[in-house]
C-alpha cells in the first residue's frame, strides 16, 4: 500500500495506530484489520476481515518504525468533486509535496473547521501512508479534492474572493477578510504556480518582526497555513 498506483487500482489505503484508526473507522469502511489481542479485546470483531498477529508479527507487517497494536485498509471515498459553494471558506493546495507537510495541514484545517481542500494534481497523495498517520485521524473529517486548481479558480464568480500567501503580499494582519473565499498555499521551495497566482485578487504576506531584520527566506508551508487559518477566524 506505500505505492500510489495500487492504492488507486485497489481503491484502499492504510492506517496505523489506536488512535488514527479509531478515528477513522468512523468515516471509512474497513476492508482489513490487523492487530493484537488486546485491540480486539477493547474493540471487538468488526465487519470485515480480521487478523490476530502477536506484536512480533505486527511489527514485520507494519510500515512504521514503532507500531502500536493495529493496521487498518479502509476504502477509499469518492473521488467526485464537491463544487466550491458561496458562503463556503476552503483551502487550496498548490503542490504541496511533502507527505509530513500535507498531514499537517490537514490536521490544521480540522482543528480551525476547514471541511474541505482542493489539492493541485502536483499536490501529494492524501492517502498515502505517510500523510494518513501525519494527519492524526482528521483524513477523517477533511475531504480532500484532487483537480485542475486553474479551471477551478476560473470557473469562480467573478469577484469571488482568492487569498494567496505570497511574499509581495500585503499584510494579512491589516487586510479585510471574508468569510467566504479560498486560501490557496503553494509549493515549499516554489510557492503559488504563476497560472495559479493570477486567480489571486487578494494577496496575503505574513510579515516578519521586526520588519527589515535580516531572517529566513520563508515559513514552513503548515506553519503558514496555521497561521492563515487562525488569523481568519480571529476575524470571522
Amino acid at each position: 500500500m506505500e505505492q500510489k498506483k495500487i492504492r488507486n487500482a485497489e481503491g484502499v489505503f492504510v492506517a496505523e495506530g489506536p488512535k488514527v484508526v479509531g478515528d477513522l473507522l468512523v468515516a471509512f469502511r474497513p476492508v482489513l484489520i490487523i492487530a493484537t489481542s488486546e485491540w480486539f479485546a477493547r474493540n471487538g470483531r468488526l465487519d470485515c476481515e480480521c487478523v490476530v498477529v502477536t506484536d512480533e508479527e505486527l511489527r514485520r507487517t507494519s510500515l512504521l518504525q514503532h507500531p502500536q497494536e493495529v493496521i487498518a485498509v479502509f476504502e477509499k471515498p469518492s473521488e467526485a468533486l464537491v463544487p466550491i459553494e458561496e458562503g463556503q471558506l476552503v483551502l487550496a493546495l498548490d503542490g504541496v509535496q511533502d507527505p509530513g507537510n500535507l498531514g499537517t495541514i490537514i490536521r490544521i484545517a480540522d482543528w480551525f473547521g476547514f471541511t474541505d481542500i482542493y489539492c493541485s494534481k502536483s499536490t501529494a497523495d492524501g492517502f498515502s501512508p505517510k500523510v494518513v498517520q501525519a494527519a492524526m485521524g482528521s483524513t477523517a473529517r477533511v475531504r480532500l479534492h484532487y483537480t485542475d486548481l486553474n479551471a477551478l479558480l476560473a470557473g469562480l464568480p467573478e469577484g469571488f474572493p482568492v487569498y494567496g500567501t505570497l511574499l509581495d503580499g500585503r499584510s494579512i494582519y491589516t487586510e479585510p477578510l471574508e468569510h467566504q473565499g479560498v486560501i490557496i498555499m503553494g509549493n515549499e521551495g516554489n510557492g503559488i504556480s504563476a497560472e495559479v497566482r493570477r486567480h489571486v485578487n487578494h494577496p496575503l504576506l505574513i510579515p516578519n518582526y521586526p520588519l527589515g531584520r535580516p531572517t529566513a527566506d520563508s515559513l514552513n508551508v503548515a506553519v503558514a497555513t496555521a497561521i492563515t487559518c487562525a488569523e481568519f477566524r480571529r476575524r470571522l
